[in-house]
């Protein structure tokens, strides 16, 4: 499935036969749910199940997906580093530079028992095993949270 599949909005109606699309840089999320995901082989990798968020940034850490098992039953699930996707607009689905046989070696879990993704342990094994590098609260700058603080090339005086 594609998100040109999902797109109950018409958002990306336009971009359906060329090659160019999806068109907007911003993409709805509910769209890219049940995207395929294949490497650059050809190889069907599975398909995206969930989009995790960290809440306290605003970025996509990751994207759960879904490989193996047959009709559902037996899936085992991967919680793949947003970073290691890439979206390829020609085909209307995700890339991932992955093997299938490395895959099914990467660090996954059953859909009844999903890790804690924001232990730093998981998170540095699961970046390591598909070379992303991990950010760190650290690094990165939260948005506003309506307290007074000003996000980054921001000035009081340009606040709206």
């Amino acid at each position: 499935m594609s998100y040109l599949d999902r797109d109950t909005y018409g958002m990306y109606a336009k971009y359906r036969d060329v090659d160019e699309g999806p068109g907007p840089r911003l993409m709805g999320a509910d769209t890219l749910l049940g995207n395929d995901v294949y490497n650059r082989k050809g190889e069907d990798l599975g398909d995206i199940k969930e989009i995790m968020l960290d809440m306290a940034s605003g970025r996509v850490a990751y994207a759960v997906l879904s490989f193996g098992g047959v009709l559902g039953i037996g899936d085992k699930l991967f919680a793949v580093p947003w970073d290691a996707l890439k979206l390829d607009t020609k085909n209307k689905r995700f890339t991932m530079d992955v093997d299938k046989e490395r895959l099914e070696m990467a660090p996954g879990f059953d859909k009844d028992r999903w890790p804690d993704m924001a232990d730093e342990t998981w998170s540095r094994e699961v970046h390591s095993f598909y070379g992303t590098k991990p950010y760190t609260p650290e690094s990165i700058q939260p948005y506003s949270t309506g307290t007074g603080s000003v996000r980054p090339g921001e000035s009081e005086s340009t606040r709206h």
